[in-house]
C-alpha cells in the first residue's frame, strides 16, 4: 500500500502542498480532482522523488519509506509514474520505447511476460511494433507512456492528465484499460480533470484544493455530492439561486467615444512619408559606429568541477536482450535523442545575451533602409488607401421604400 502522511512541498517561501495524507491499496483506482494550480501534479512529482521544491513529511510503500530517494530508487521500488505530456522518446518505435521501461533491475526476470501483458492490454501497439512514435496518434502515443510504466512491474501506477489531448472515443477506451490494469493487481493514483470519467472508473477519491486535501470518500458518495456536482461535474448546487438583474446591469454599457475615421488615419501616414526628407545616395550607406572602449574583464577563477563517477560507480547498464535489442545501447540511445531535442530547443529559444556591469553593451542592430524606389511604392500605397477610405466614408446604403 502506498501511503503519504503529512507530505509538504515548498518552493522556496511559496508552500505548494502542505500536510498531504492519502493512501493507495493493491487494485485500487484512487483518483485526485482539483482545479488548476490546486497542487495535483505537485503531489505526485513528490512521491515519484522528481519535484524541484523542498518535501517534506512520509511517503512508504509496503512499509520502505520512500522520501528523499532518488528517482530510479522509487521506480526500483514499485512507483511509476506516466507524466503529463506522454514523455516518450518520438525518434524510437514502439517496442524500444516499451523495453526502456523495463530498465529497472525489479523488472529485468519478466521482460517478456510484461510486453506481452502491454499487448493484450493495448492490441494497437501490437499492431504497430516497428512504427516511429512521433508518426502516432495521441491517443496511441498516451497507450505508450502507460505501456513503457507498466513495463516496470509497479506495484502503484500514477497517471498525470492521461486523456489531456485525447478524443472523447479514446478517453473512453483509455478509462476502460485503467479498469483491467486494476485488475491485474496493481494500484492506480489518478489525476484527472474529467471528474465524471475518472470517477465512473475509481474506488476511491480526494479533493484537493489550494494545496490541501480537504476531502476524501468512495467514487460514488463524490459523484453524489451536490458540491463535487457543482465544482467538478458541471451541476448546480442546492440552495443558490440565480442573481437577480439589476438596473444598473441592465442597462447597457456606454459606448467609448469615436476615433479618427479611417480617412483621417490615411491622410496622416501619407503626410508623414511624404514630409520625410529623401535620402542622398551616399546617404544609404551605413554609418560607421563609434568604437567603444571595453571595460577591463575581471578575472574570475572558475570553480572547480566536481569529478564524474566512473563507470563502476554508476549503475550497471542491463545486459539483457529483448526481440535481439539490447536495453543498454537503447537507453544510451534514448539518452542522445534527448540530449539532440534538449539542445535544438535551447537554440531555438535561445534568451538575448544578459549585458553585466562592467561590459560592454552589444552594438545596435541596424533597421534596413528603404530606397527612393521603395518610399516612392509606399507613398502610392498609402494613397491608394486614402482614396479607399475616403470612397468608403462617402458610400451610404440607398434605402428601399
Amino acid at each position: 500500500m502506498l501511503e503519504l502522511r503529512d507530505v509538504s512541498v515548498s518552493y522556496g517561501k511559496h508552500l505548494a502542498l502542505e500536510n498531504a495524507a492519502l493512501k493507495v491499496g493493491k487494485s485500487e483506482i484512487v483518483v485526485i480532482l482539483g482545479a488548476n494550480g490546486a497542487g495535483k501534479s505537485t503531489l505526485l512529482k513528490a512521491i515519484s522523488g522528481i519535484s524541484e521544491g523542498r518535501v517534506t513529511g512520509s511517503v512508504s510503500l509496503g512499509g520502505e519509506h520512500l522520501t528523499g530517494l532518488p528517482a530510479h530508487r522509487i521506480v526500483e521500488a514499485g512507483v511509476a509514474l506516466v507524466p503529463e505530456g506522454r514523455g516518450v522518446f518520438g525518434e524510437l518505435d514502439v517496442i524500444e520505447n516499451l523495453l526502456l521501461g523495463a530498465y529497472a533491475t525489479r523488472a529485468q526476470d519478466d521482460q517478456q511476460a510484461n510486453l506481452d501483458r502491454v499487448m493484450t492490454l493495448f492490441p494497437r501497439l501490437d499492431e504497430r511494433r516497428r512504427q516511429q512514435v512521433r508518426t502516432m496518434s495521441g491517443g496511441e502515443q498516451q497507450m505508450v507512456a502507460i505501456g513503457r510504466a507498466m513495463m516496470s512491474s509497479p506495484e502503484i501506477l500514477m497517471l498525470d492528465e492521461p486523456s489531456l489531448g485525447l478524443s472523447p472515443l479514446l478517453s473512453k477506451d483509455l478509462f476502460a484499460s485503467l479498469k483491467t490494469v486494476r485488475d491485474a493487481g496493481i494500484g492506480i493514483l489518478l489525476v484527472e480533470q474529467n471528474a465524471k470519467a475518472s470517477l465512473a472508473v475509481a474506488d476511491r477519491g480526494y479533493l484537493l484544493e489550494n494545496g490541501h486535501i480537504v476531502h476524501g470518500a468512495s467514487a460514488k458518495s463524490l459523484a453524489g455530492d451536490p458540491a463535487v456536482q457543482a465544482a467538478y461535474l458541471g451541476g448546480k448546487a442546492k440552495g443558490i439561486a440565480a442573481r437577480p438583474a439589476t438596473a444598473a446591469s441592465a442597462q447597457p454599457a456606454p459606448r467609448p467615444a469615436a476615433g479618427p475615421s479611417p480617412s483621417d488615419i490615411a491622410a496622416a501616414a501619407v503626410a508623414s512619408v511624404r514630409s520625410a526628407p529623401r535620402p542622398a545616395s551616399d546617404a544609404l550607406e551605413k554609418p560607421a559606429r563609434p568604437k567603444q572602449a571595453a571595460a577591463p574583464k575581471p578575472a574570475v577563477t572558475p570553480p572547480a568541477r566536481p569529478a564524474r563517477p566512473s563507470g563502476a560507480q554508476r549503475s550497471a547498464p542491463v545486459s539483457g536482450q529483448v526481440h535481439g535489442i539490447a536495453i543498454g545501447d537503447l537507453v544510451a540511445r534514448a539518452s542522445e535523442t534527448s540530449r539532440t531535442a534538449a539542445r535544438s530547443v535551447r537554440a531555438v529559444e535561445a534568451p538575448e545575451p544578459v549585458i553585466r556591469a562592467g561590459h560592454a553593451a552589444p552594438p545596435p542592430r541596424d533597421l534596413p533602409r528603404l530606397d527612393t524606389d521603395s518610399r516612392d511604392r509606399l507613398s502610392q500605397i498609402l494613397t491608394e488607401i486614402e482614396e479607399a477610405a475616403a470612397r468608403a466614408e462617402a458610400w451610404r446604403p440607398s434605402r428601399r421604400n
